[in-house]
């Protein structure tokens, strides 16, 4: 089975512990399950991004009034 050899400081060890110790994990553990969590995040968002895409314009004409945070100008607020 693949393994991988990880470098930390003494403080970044510090904290990584404690990360484990507060899920009651150990320190092996923790440290796989982080990756394959962020993993997982990042598959999530890549859906909800295409969804989001997916729908996007169903969304605009059904709120042809609503602009995107990203359109509106300075000091314009949604309703």
């Amino acid at each position: 089975m693949p393994s991988l050899n990880v470098s930390f400081t003494d403080e970044e060890m510090e904290g990584v512990r404690a990360a484990a110790a507060a899920e009651g994990k150990s320190l092996k553990q923790y440290m796989h399950d982080l990756g394959v969590r962020e993993m997982h995040r990042k598959r999530f968002v890549a859906g909800a991004t295409a969804w989001a895409d997916r729908l996007r314009g169903e969304f605009d004409e059904a709120f042809p009034d609503e602009v995107p945070p990203s359109q509106r100008g300075q000091g314009v607020t949604a309703a």
